[in-house]
């Protein structure tokens, strides 16, 4: 199943799609939030869809998609978690995962606009796999670890270097400012992915491929980060998981290569669909 929301009237909605084609699930009268995954909602959206399947309304193609997930409690990164980012950034390969939050006001939605903050010189981007947590998780096993997730969405972990990496503290600073965090197009549930480690990441840049990766090269995998990031804080449902970016970000290029108003962003991920986001200065 593929979970979507959308704005119509200056209101959020929610909606699914079936087929290729949106439809708006909004009389099933729940938003896509830590109520509806902590109460079975995957369960009960399926059944709601087979139930009124031909009564459902189509959604306006060219719709304006809002984050597949809403108000999640956070979003918590992982650094580092492919050996090539890791060269090109000049860090070590980490023995451990590298966390890090994300504010969850950078949410956006997929083809919103990036904001490039107010004295930003060095905006840069990252396509990651987002994992969504389903249950409350804490001091879960590997092994079950993946009892956990609801699905994946695709994620622009967009970073501002400087603020990240100059300002002093944690990389939070670069991290969480607003429209940072896009995410979608959609929610994909755990069953629609064969194998969630032998999925193609990319991203281009005004159309130049910049970063052509796969999960298959994460250093840590997927049940290993929920068990591990359970392991510091409860998981919440609705809480996602931004599991890295491969090569080709602009901080590893010689001479580097930082986003600028009027570029363009594409990206994707293998089953996740893609997103587009224009480039515009803070005003």
């Amino acid at each position: 199943m593929k979970l979507i929301r959308y704005i119509e009237n200056n209101k959020e909605r929610t909606g699914v799609v079936i087929d290729g084609a949106m439809f708006d699930t909004n009389e099933f009268g729940e938003d896509y939030n830590e109520h509806f995954f902590a109460t079975d909602g995957l369960k009960r959206l399926t059944q709601f869809i087979e139930t009124n399947k031909n009564s459902l309304q189509s959604v306006l193609d060219g719709a304006k998609l809002a984050s597949p997930v809403a108000r999640p409690s956070k979003i918590v990164c992982i650094g580092l978690n492919y050996a090539d980012h890791a060269k090109e950034s000049g860090a070590a390969v980490p023995t451990e995962p590298v966390v890090f939050l994300k504010s969850t006001t950078a949410i956006c939605g997929p083809n919103d606009d990036i904001v490039i903050p107010r004295g930003s010189e060095k905006t840069d981007w990252e396509v990651e796999l987002a994992v969504v947590i389903e249950k409350k998780a804490s001091y879960v096993t590997e092994a079950e670890a993946m009892d956990y997730v609801a699905g994946y969405c695709l994620h622009n972990d967009v970073s501002e270097r400087a603020f990240q990496l100059e300002r002093n503290g944690t990389w939070d600073k670069g991290k969480g400012c607003d429209t940072f965090a896009p995410l979608g197009p959609w929610l994909v549930t755990k069953d629609e992915i064969a194998d969630v480690h032998n999925l193609r990441l990319w991203l281009t840049l005004n159309g130049k491929t910049m970063q052509s990766g796969s999960t298959s090269n994460l250093i840590f995998n997927i049940p290993f980060l929920v068990s591990y990031v359970s392991m510091f804080m409860t998981l919440l449902p609705g809480d996602i998981i931004s599991t890295g970016t491969p090569a080709g970000v602009g901080l590893g290029m010689n001479p580097q290569l930082y986003l600028k108003p009027g570029d363009v962003v594409e990206l994707g991920i293998d089953g996740l669909g893609t997103s587009k986001q224009n480039l515009v200065a803070y005003s």
